[in-house]
């Protein structure tokens, strides 16, 4: 009789444990297509606003805050690499605490190369390094000025170098089909007479087609 149950067990279970085999091999590769989503191929276009911050002005380690909007167009090599052009105009001149010296980016050209690499099925964190061409001015008011006396140095057209090398890091989070919410931060620039590093922080959203 325990002969019996065992055999009638094991007809009865084999099926089973192979039938959950199969419906386990079948979500595993339903879960890495879709956490897997091709975009090799596609190209993108985005619109963000971005916060200009210099840092160490002069021999000061004041900082000074701008804005700009950026313009991004680019394409996606392979499922991890993608290279873009970006294009941004400021908006708000940069006031330094305790002077009055202004700083403003009237514009700027980017390019760069970038890894992308996807921690769900929605999110990307992404890494680009690249080159940028900058024109701006600094506008120094009251020179004499004893609270100006750091600032002396500073030319008319700020940075005295308008090519400098630019680096970002970032993270998007699609939030509809194709459609994503950017954040990202990174270098973009230092002028090479005073010494001012330019950091760009950004938020907006990216499109890809």
């Amino acid at each position: 009789m325990k002969q019996v149950v065992n055999t009638v067990l094991g007809a009865v279970m084999v099926p089973v444990c192979v039938m959950a085999l199969l419906a386990s091999s079948v979500a595993h590769a339903q879960d890495k297509e879709v956490t897997e989503k091709p975009r090799a191929d596609k190209h993108y276009i985005g619109l963000l606003a971005t916060t200009i911050q210099h840092r160490s002005i002069g021999l000061a380690t004041e900082k000074a805050w701008g804005q700009a909007g950026t313009l991004v167009v680019g394409g996606h090599i392979s499922d991890l690499f993608h290279a873009e052009l970006r294009a941004g105009a400021g908006y708000q001149d940069a006031q330094v605490p305790g002077s009055d010296l202004s700083l403003a980016i009237d514009y700027y050209a980017s390019w760069y190369m970038g890894l992308h690499y996807p921690i769900t099925n929605y999110a990307n964190i992404y890494g680009q390094f690249g080159f940028s061409y900058i024109q701006g001015t600094a506008d120094l008011r009251n020179p004499d000025d004893k609270r100006n006396a750091l600032y002396q140095d500073f030319e008319k057209e700020f940075p005295a170098s308008s090519f400098a090398v630019s680096w970002i890091a970032g993270m998007d989070f699609e939030v509809m089909d194709d459609t994503y919410l950017v954040f990202e931060g990174g270098k973009l620039f230092e002028d090479t007479d005073t010494k001012v590093n330019s950091f760009q922080f950004s938020g907006g959203l990216r499109y890809e087609f």
